[in-house]
């Protein structure tokens, strides 16, 4: 054989390693809403562009038409609703309010270094004078950030969530092995999971403040407050996928842990956890999302500091700018919920064989 006709050989191997290599990545890209990066992956790596070009357009063309005439219409109809605060804000106007809030974070950035350049400065002046005694150190209480508000918000459905999902995964194990345990445990599923976040929040508050007295500066007993109603509202669909899971294991599973007479903590582990996780993951996926949602509501009641709360404040405010800023925050909610999606659906992808949207 000559060096002439290996040299297509490793070429064309080279080619296949590369594909092999796009290939794999498609599902992690999906997952992460990239997969409109594949085709044009393809592309770069020689494949034909007419075979690549149809799925490029359903992933990519397309969302982008269905964006821009959103858009198109929203400037088109927004100026026509007149409202006590005057027209509908356009795409434009949001931008601008979107830029500001930038302005305002940085502004107060500014205002927090120049407070603790100032309180160093007097501070070694008073330790130069020998009034050591003297010397405090505060923290800056500025008013929290558009920036601020949605990390606390973040913060806040996250350890919802958590506790959330420490609660509803063993419930819904135990249920989903135990049928008199699910007997017991569904109607009171049944009975809580209608509830509205809105009538939970007082009954929270009250628990909350009674048991909850020494708040620490992490936790605030309104975010706690919070992340309780959180937490009451959005463990359903985990505990309800959970046991669905569990229960529709393959029998022949059980009964190979019968015969080897596995304890019940290495059957759960080994054989019902990767069994079920499929569906583990998508009752999570679920309660995320509603945890995400009931969360504006109990910012907006809780007083707690968040996107919930700023939504408020700008609709009390009432100023020319706040429809455009509370709409800056409904994209916002919007864009972090799926993102937040994304971010369970690539674990999914990553812990079971069944990531499919």
């Amino acid at each position: 054989m000559t060096l002439a006709s290996e040299a297509p050989a490793t070429t064309g191997d080279r080619r296949q390693k590369l594909f092999t290599a796009i290939n794999r990545s498609a599902a992690w890209l999906s997952a992460l809403g990239l997969g409109w990066l594949v085709p044009l992956l393809k592309i770069a790596a020689g494949d034909d562009p007419r075979e690549q070009m149809g799925e490029l357009r359903d992933s990519l063309l397309f969302p982008l038409l269905g964006i821009g005439a959103f858009l198109l219409a929203w400037a088109v109809l927004a100026p026509q609703v007149q409202t006590s605060l005057g027209a509908i804000p356009g795409p434009a106007q949001v931008w601008e309010q979107t830029g500001a809030l930038w302005q305002d974070h940085v502004a107060e950035r500014e205002k927090e270094a120049d407070f603790y350049v100032r309180q160093d400065e007097r501070n070694a002046e008073l330790v130069a004078d020998g009034r050591e005694d003297d010397v405090k150190l505060r923290a800056y209480t500025g008013k929290p950030t558009y920036l601020d508000q949605i990390v606390t918000s973040l913060k806040t459905v996250g350890l919802g969530f958590l506790i959330a999902t420490i609660i509803a995964v063993p419930l819904g194990i135990a249920s989903g092995l135990s049928k008199p345990f699910n007997g017991a445990l569904n109607p009171l599923v049944q009975l809580f999971k209608p509830v509205s976040p809105l009538a939970w929040l007082p009954i929270v508050t009250m628990v909350v403040s009674a048991l909850y007295v020494d708040a620490s500066d992490a936790f605030p007993k309104a975010l706690v407050i919070s992340a309780v109603t959180v937490t009451l509202c959005s463990l359903w669909p985990t505990l309800i996928n959970t046991a669905l899971g569990v229960a529709s294991i393959d029998k022949d599973l059980v009964n190979v842990g019968k015969v080897l007479q596995l304890s019940t903590p290495t059957t759960i582990t080994k054989l019902v956890l990767p069994s079920a996780l499929p569906l583990i993951f998508t009752g999570l996926r679920l309660s995320l999302g509603v945890g995400w949602m009931v969360l504006i509501a109990a910012e907006m009641l809780a007083q707690n500091p968040g996107l919930g709360k700023f939504v408020w404040d700008e609709f009390q405010n009432g100023s020319s700018s706040s429809l455009a800023r509370i709409i800056v925050a409904v994209l916002t909610i919007g864009i972090i919920g799926f993102l937040l999606d994304r971010v369970m659906f690539t674990l999914q992808t990553a812990f079971t064989f069944s990531g499919k949207r």
